[in-house]
């Protein structure tokens, strides 16, 4: 898919600042009618065929936004942790108030049958080897008092986490290392758009065999029936369970989704331009996963929380409108290696 990266081989600029001038030679020109820019009432950072970047507020930006426009919002916000990080990040005991204000422009944007997908970690209570309940406090209330509904929580396996607090895991060891984060899948309906269709895995090569020697229906212990048509393999693949899967063709693989690359293009580039990588990064294949689980093409993708744009560039390569949201303007200039790299690499999502 391509973007506004500049083709022109006699124009210099220094880094990102030829992005920045294809994406306003495009602005130039007449955009498709139904490009995302022309949502918000502002001049975005930058803007690709499918998508628009926005530097500052993301609550004014979702505020700008018409009711009833986007179909999926899958983001990240910083969490609450009793140590602060440079990208900023509220206190627990705010943490939910803080929020909500988000929350609700996030319910009034989404269509009726969208979805709001939300990735937010725990952490311990400061000076004691307990676990705040701030993200709990924060579901509770986005159901009760915003109106979401729960669709279904999920999981990512993070195995590069760090082992912390160091005082409780490392020091004393009398904690484990905390390597799981929830991913909340929230809808606006009971019944909002999706499909396990678009997501399903090869199947194991215990169904094959099943398949292949058949089943005789019976009940298990649990209470479940098998029937004999259990071992059909009619869908073209599995279910996959709601632990992410880092990689479709691996069944019944947990994600493991490290946010720590080294090698990639995006932290090659970072390092030789001298901009700061961001330090919370989730993985492609995260938003990937619900975005072709929740979406079709050309439907609307919204990260308020953009970060380096990963769930944008997820969407650009999937065909789906996008609008990003970010305050730190040095996150966005990175970001834009993302689209670089999706020319390059064109199957890495």
């Amino acid at each position: 898919m391509a973007t506004t990266v500049s083709s022109k081989p006699q124009t210099i600029c220094p880094p990102n600042e030829a992005l920045l001038l294809a994406a306003a030679e495009l602005r130039a020109h007449e955009l498709p009618p139904d490009h995302p820019s022309r949502l918000v009432q502002r001049e975005p950072y930058f803007t690709s065929q499918l998508g628009a970047a926005y530097c500052g507020d993301s609550l004014e930006m979702l505020q700008a936004l018409p009711s009833g426009s986007v179909n999926l919002v899958v983001t990240s916000p910083p969490y609450a942790l009793h140590f602060k990080k440079a990208y900023g990040n509220e206190n627990k005991d705010r943490y939910v108030q803080w929020f909500l204000p988000f929350a609700k422009e996030i319910l009034r944007v989404l269509k009726d049958d969208g979805s709001f997908v939300l990735n937010i970690g725990g952490s311990y209570n400061k000076g004691t080897p307990t676990r705040s309940i701030y993200h709990f406090k924060l579901l509770i209330a986005l159901v009760e008092e915003i109106g979401f509904h729960l669709a279904q929580e999920c999981f990512w396996y993070n195995p590069a986490k760090m082992p912390v607090p160091a005082e409780w895991v490392t020091v004393r060891r009398i904690r484990v290392r905390d390597s799981v984060e929830y991913v909340w899948w929230l809808s606006k309906t009971p019944h909002p758009k999706a499909s396990n269709l678009n997501v399903l895995k090869e199947y194991s090569e215990d169904m094959i065999r099943l398949n292949r020697n058949g089943v005789r229906g019976t009940v298990r212990p649990s209470g479940h029936v098998i029937r004999d048509s259990f071992d059909k393999i009619h869908a073209g693949g599995s279910i996959p369970p709601n632990v992410t899967e880092a990689d479709f063709d691996f069944p019944e693989a947990m994600m493991k989704m490290g946010n720590n690359a080294a090698n990639d293009l995006y932290t090659k580039r970072c390092k030789e331009e001298g901009i700061k990588i961001h330090p919370a990064r989730f993985p492609a294949l995260l938003p990937k996963f619900f975005t072709k689980l929740l979406t079709n093409p050309n439907d609307l993708v919204i990260d308020p929380f953009a970060g380096s744009l990963t769930a944008a560039a997820v969407a650009e390569e999937l065909d789906r409108r996008w609008i990003a949201g970010e305050a730190i303007e040095e996150y966005l200039k990175a970001g834009t290696f993302r689209f670089q790299e999706s020319l390059q690499n064109p199957t890495l999502f």
